[in-house]
C-alpha cells in the first residue's frame, strides 16, 4: 500500500498509516502499536517535522520514567520497523541502531513466590470487598489457577465456561500468545477449587449468562487492566518487595514460580529432568524448549542444583 508524503503529515498520521498497513498483513501489534503511537505523539508535541532522526529517537527512549537501559533499548527496538517503513517515503529517515541503548532482550530474573506468599495472596483475595459477592471468589480462583497451572494471565481470563472441563479436569487454552491451542490437565485439588467457583458463579450470572469462566462483580468478563490493578492493591497491602530483577512482584511471576517448583521437584526426586522438559515446554505453550531451559540459569535455587549436577558429572560421579 503506497502512499504519498506531503508537508502536512504529522508523525501521528504516519504512525497510524504504518500500523494500518501492518495490521492488514495480519500483525496484531497491540503493545508495539501503543508504543509507536506514544513515539508519534511525543514527536508531534516537540513540533518535529520531517524524517526520524537518531537524536529524536534517543530523546524519546529516555523520556520514560524508567531508568533501566533495557527499557530504553526495547523502545528503540519497536521504533526500528516504523523507521524502516518511513524510509521509503522519507529517504533521509535514520533507522536507529539496534544497540543504541544496549541489549533489548536480556531476560530479567523473576520473583519466585514462597509458599507463604502464595497463601497470603489467596487469603487477601478472598477477604476483598464486597463481602459475600463473587469478586473475592473470582480473584482467589483466578490467582490460584495461575499459580497451580502456570497459565499466562491473558490465557486465564480468556477461558470460557466450555474451556473448563470440570468432569475431566482439563483446560482448553485457545489461540494463545503464538496462535496455538492446547489442552492441559488440572490437579484434582485445582479441579475441586474450580468446581466450587463454578457453582457460586452460576448463582451470580444465571440471569444474564456470560461465556467467560471468570467474571467481575457485575457478571461480565474480567479485563486485564482491572486484574493488574487489583493485584497491585493486594501487593501493596501485603507489603511485598521484589527478589527478582523487576521493580515489583508481578502476576506473571506466578507462572515463573509454577515452572521453577516443577523443575525443583523433579531434581529433588532424582528423575530425568531432560526427559520431562519437552513435556513441560508443551504444557506451558512455549515455542522453543530453550525458553523453558532458561529457568535453569535464571533462578538461584535451580542454578545451584544444576551446578552441583555438573560438578558430579565432571568428577565422574553418576547423577541421575
Amino acid at each position: 500500500m503506497k502512499r504519498f508524503v506531503n508537508s502536512a503529515d504529522t508523525m501521528v498520521s504516519l504512525a497510524q498509516a504504518y500500523l494500518a498497513e501492518r495490521r492488514c498483513l495480519g500483525f496484531d501489534l497491540k503493545i508495539s502499536g501503543h508504543v509507536s503511537m506514544n513515539f508519534a505523539r511525543f514527536a508531534d508535541a516537540l513540533g518535529h517535522r520531517g524524517p526520524i532522526t537518531e537524536d529524536l529517537t534517543l530523546t524519546w527512549a529516555h523520556s520514560t520514567p524508567s531508568e533501566r537501559a533495557i527499557t530504553w533499548a526495547r523502545r528503540i527496538e519497536v521504533i526500528r520497523p516504523f523507521a524502516k517503513y518511513l524510509r521509503q517515503f522519507y529517504p533521509d529517515t535514520v533507522v536507529p541502531r539496534r544497540d543504541l541503548c544496549g541489549r533489548a532482550h536480556r531476560r530479567l530474573a523473576p520473583h519466585i513466590y514462597t509458599e507463604q506468599e502464595l497463601g497470603e495472596l489467596l487469603t487477601a483475595s478472598v477477604a476483598m470487598l464486597p463481602v459475600g459477592s463473587i469478586r473475592p471468589l473470582t480473584y482467589e480462583a483466578l490467582f490460584g489457577l495461575i499459580a497451580a497451572t502456570g497459565l499466562r494471565i491473558s490465557e486465564a481470563i480468556n477461558l470460557s465456561r466450555d474451556d473448563v472441563n470440570l468432569a475431566e479436569g482439563t483446560l482448553t487454552v485457545r489461540e494463545t500468545k503464538f496462535h496455538k491451542s492446547r489442552v492441559i490437565p488440572m490437579h484434582p485439588t485445582v479441579t475441586l477449587a474450580m468446581k466450587r467457583y463454578a457453582t457460586r458463579r452460576a448463582l451470580v450470572v444465571a440471569a444474564e449468562p456470560c461465556v467467560s469462566f471468570f467474571v467481575n462483580l457485575d457478571g461480565r468478563k474480567l479485563q486485564a487492566r482491572t486484574v493488574h490493578w487489583v493485584f497491585g492493591r493486594l501487593r501493596e497491602q501485603l507489603g511485598w518487595t521484589s527478589r527478582g530483577d523487576h521493580a515489583l512482584p508481578r502476576i506473571h511471576d506466578l507462572r515463573h514460580t509454577f515452572v521453577c517448583r516443577c523443575i525443583l521437584k523433579w531434581y529433588r526426586e532424582g528423575v530425568n529432568v531432560d526427559n520431562r522438559m519437552i513435556a513441560l515446554s508443551t504444557y506451558l505453550g512455549h515455542v522453543k524448549p530453550s525458553d523453558t531451559y532458561w529457568y535453569l540459569t535464571a533462578v538461584p535455587d535451580l542454578m545451584e542444583i544444576v551446578s552441583q549436577k555438573f560438578a558430579r558429572f565432571a568428577e565422574g560421579v553418576r547423577y541421575d
